[in-house]
């Protein structure tokens, strides 16, 4: 309760937190909107860490243009703030207490939400593996671990007009992903000596390369996320990489997957 007295308070300079679930007509199209003062946007915040939560609150209380209409540390909870408040953005950590964003972004667009939020992913790495998977899922917005008051503020700004938003460095990342996967130049790599790859390690490999997300290779292969979460770990560590990147660089340089 305390934590929804403080994003009240922080939102005086943007609006009452508001927690009327708006109607829509049947037949209506909605399209993004920008925002005024006067109609603040309505964001939900998702994180699994109190002081970074409230911290979030505290900074876009600064914002006229943008009001708090919730908070939540679980997907549960986001789902049902979601559904009755219906923001026209979230903002979540990159993982709920263990389940990652992209479940949180599937789900909210799989669910009859008209329209469906825009979700912005923030806090990630620029190494993070999940960075595929959010952006299979559907996010719209990816912010780095180094994200500003001003940063974040554009951010719900650019999605809720319908635009993609990146941060600096995960866009960085992303242009030297793109580069080390795709570049016909790069030179044939072989597996480090004694380095043995199973068939079913042989598989996901070929199933990332491909650009499956995690969750999309599990449900194909019969088997848990963790489960391939693992397989990709233990890949990295056998031929001595730091990232998913350089797996599906890898795997094209080394034959282990043809281009198609």
């Amino acid at each position: 309760m305390w934590r929804e007295a403080l994003c009240k308070d922080s939102m005086l300079l943007g609006g009452e937190l508001d927690t009327h679930t708006p109607d829509t007509q049947a037949g209506a199209v909605t399209m993004p909107v920008a925002a005024d003062d006067a109609h603040p946007l309505r964001v939900l915040l998702c994180n699994d860490r109190p002081l970074l939560l409230d911290g979030l609150c505290s900074l876009l209380g600064h914002e006229t243009d943008i009001t708090v209409i919730g908070t939540a540390d679980t997907t549960t909870q986001a789902m049902a703030l979601a559904h009755h408040h219906r923001p026209q953005v979230v903002v979540t950590g990159a993982r709920l207490h263990q389940v990652p964003a992209a479940d949180l972004v599937r789900r909210l667009r799989q669910e009859p939400l008209d329209p469906p939020p825009r979700v912005i992913v923030f806090a990630l790495s620029a190494i993070d593996d999940h960075l595929a998977d959010v952006l299979y899922a559907g996010a719209s917005g990816l912010l780095g671990d180094d994200a500003g008051r001003e940063e974040m503020a554009m951010a719900i700004r650019a999605v809720a007009r319908g635009h993609a938003m990146l941060g600096p460095r995960i866009a960085q990342r992303l242009m030297e992903w793109f580069r080390e996967s795709r570049s016909p130049a790069r030179s044939r790599v072989d597996l480090p000596v004694g380095t043995v790859l199973t068939p079913r390690e042989k598989e996901i490999l070929t199933l990332a390369a491909h650009g499956l997300s995690t969750d999309d290779i599990a449900t194909k292969l019969f088997i848990g996320t963790a489960t391939v979460r693992t397989h990709l770990y233990r890949l990295q560590m056998k031929l001595q990489l730091k990232d998913r990147a350089q797996l599906v660089s890898f795997a094209f340089r080394a034959g282990i997957v043809n281009p198609v």
